[in-house]
């Protein structure tokens, strides 16, 4: 407990992070654990890791790109927020238009990262899901493809990519891409920049 607290007060510190809750909180938190307050100081603490992902959460929408392929990013659905309970921070961008269009959507702290990481590990994972699931690397990272059939019309089908950057989930997903189109959408994603800023 004392490491991490140390560590926090350092990283406070040394950080030219100025945001105002974040602040209080660390105030919050050096006063309870002095005070023997434990859950109190665990909990200020707690928000100010939330602080540090929503920050880190608006840099990773800097690098992501400003289209995909010939889609626009529509930067003003740009959005970074708190995930209710299950989870950390989700980050999303859409691109395009209701024609063509796709989303990009990161969640920190996934509760599904276990399952994605199994599937991943798993050698025949294309023959099992008789196609509908691909096994690739996308800038250095196994990524998973799944193509997913409408129960109401078969000729309808969407993709999505999920790549596990530790304990955070990338996922970009369209409903309209072929999956030609939705694996060079992939080309632009910088997903080893991306991964270091998760960190």
């Amino acid at each position: 407990m004392k490491t991490l607290y140390f560590t926090l007060v350092a990283l406070a510190a040394f950080s030219s992070l100025k945001a105002q809750d974040f602040s209080k909180n660390l105030a919050i938190a050096k006063t309870s654990y002095s005070a023997g307050k434990l859950e109190e100081s665990r909990f200020a603490m707690q928000q100010m890791l939330q602080e540090l992902d929503m920050i880190a959460g608006k840099e990773v929408l800097k690098a992501l790109p400003a289209k995909l392929e010939n889609l626009n990013a529509n930067t003003s659905s740009d959005n970074v927020s708190g995930a209710s309970g299950f989870a950390g921070v989700v980050i999303h961008r859409d691109y395009g238009t209701a024609d063509k269009k796709a989303e990009i959507e990161i969640i920190s702290n996934s509760p599904i990262i276990s399952s994605i990481n199994t599937i991943l590990s798993l050698p025949f994972v294309g023959a099992a899901s008789g196609g509908d699931q691909k096994v690739v690397k996308i800038d250095g990272y196994k990524a998973l493809i799944q193509r997913h059939k409408s129960s109401e019309d078969n000729s309808k089908v969407t993709y999505d990519v999920q790549i596990p950057l530790g304990s955070s989930l990338f996922t970009l997903k369209s409903e309209t891409a072929t999956e030609e189109e939705i694996s060079k959408f992939t080309k632009s994603i910088p997903v080893a920049q991306i991964a270091k800023l998760l960190q």
